[in-house]
């Protein structure tokens, strides 16, 4: 099956977090009119789920003792997807530059795609969300654009990485750089690969009544 890399997500012009080789959006005019859904940027690893596997944001086949959780989720609910589709989420099995002490599972799911390389809608995410039985990020807003409201979001940055805003409706991936960006903490430590090299150090998940 086509393995699909996921795009690099644009920061917003007010990003903080952004180095120089980031991709930027150079203003939010293609937001105007949308209905937005903003959700928590988790510190974690991007992971896609296909039927029959999956890989890292960088496709990169080699195993990892911080992979062990998802591929295993993988197995267990990889048969739910229809074939050509993608589940894209952020794998939280391993420590990162924050730490996470009361996590819903190690795999919150934020998109999903179908066979023609659509992005479903967030309703029909959630509702895939429900059906795999993983978690999404926790929404900071939903409705229409709103440029001040969204730049006032409040954001804990000794426990938040960020937040995401993405068109609520379904988008083409070529669309992607127009209807998905980001808004990451200054200082944000990159390490997506240095922390490959550490001794994986598991976050905790919330305990259950």
């Amino acid at each position: 099956m086509t393995r699909v890399k996921y795009p690099r997500t644009p920061h917003l012009p007010w990003s903080p977090g952004a180095s120089s080789d980031d991709t930027r959006m150079m203003d939010v005019r293609a937001f105007e009119g949308q209905d937005v859904v903003v959700t928590e940027k988790l510190d974690g690893e991007n992971t896609t789920l296909y039927r029959d596997g999956l890989h890292a944001r960088s496709l990169d086949p080699r195993p990892h003792p911080s992979r062990d959780w998802v591929k295993a989720l993988q197995g267990r609910i990889g048969f739910r997807l229809p074939p050509g589709w993608r589940a894209c989420g952020e794998n939280l099995y391993a420590r990162h530059s924050l730490a996470y002490e009361a996590l819903d599972a190690y795999f919150y799911l934020f998109s999903v795609w179908d066979d023609t390389n659509s992005c479903l809608s967030w309703e029909d995410t959630q509702r895939w969300a429900e059906e795999l039985g993983v978690p999404t990020p926790t929404v900071l807003y939903r409705g229409e654009w709103n440029e001040r409201l969204v730049r006032n979001i409040p954001v804990n940055e000794a426990q938040m990485e960020g937040y995401v805003v993405r068109s609520a409706a379904a988008f083409p991936f070529g669309a992607f750089a127009q209807r998905v960006a980001k808004w990451v903490r200054a200082g944000h430590v990159q390490t997506d690969e240095h922390w490959l090299r550490r001794a994986v150090v598991p976050n905790g998940l919330r305990t259950r009544p």
